[in-house]
């Protein structure tokens, strides 16, 4: 995977978190928080979940192994959720930006929460990261039809289209 791929590997991850999020921000703080049932009880759970994730895996990719994810629970809101992440999505996009090829192939070690220490090239690490995050986007698809609000669309082949129409318009 060359860095120009995952550069636009990572450009679709943040469009379709953000597409989450603006669904998440339609919903009532209670309807945010509801438990459903589903891998994470909530909306809210199964987001920063997704948040929590990109969070430990960019600092992985730093050589740090954290030994918990950060709480949920501080995130009353879908907008202190978006404000938080904000943050945290631009610092990870920066070091996307500056990849090289040499950086993807560099053999990384880390400290999994549960399973031991796992060697792989970062590369696929970072491909990990926006599939996990591509999974539970589509279990807040679920949830959200649970609750009676506008699922999202955050299909690969809808950012291409999109990204397309807005080149085409430029």
């Amino acid at each position: 995977m060359s860095p120009d791929e995952m550069r636009v590997l990572f450009d679709y991850n943040a469009w379709a978190n953000q597409r989450a999020l603006d669904a998440a921000s339609a919903l009532a703080t209670d309807e945010f928080t509801h438990a459903l049932g589903s891998s994470f009880p909530s909306v809210r759970d199964t987001i920063a979940h997704i948040c929590g994730a990109e969070w430990i895996w960019f600092e992985r990719f730093q050589d740090r192994s954290p030994s918990a994810l950060p709480e949920v629970k501080t995130f009353a809101t879908a907008d202190a959720l978006r404000k938080h992440w904000f943050l945290q999505e631009a610092e990870l996009l920066v070091f996307v930006e500056r990849l090289t090829q040499q950086d993807l192939d560099h053999v990384m070690e880390y400290q999994t929460l549960k399973f031991g220490v796992y060697r792989n090239p970062l590369w696929q690490s970072m491909q990990h990261l926006v599939n996990h995050g591509t999974y539970h986007r589509g279990q807040v698809t679920t949830l959200l039809r649970q609750l009676g609000a506008q699922p999202i669309l955050t299909d690969l082949m809808h950012f291409y289209r999109e990204r397309a129409t807005a080149d085409a318009a430029a």
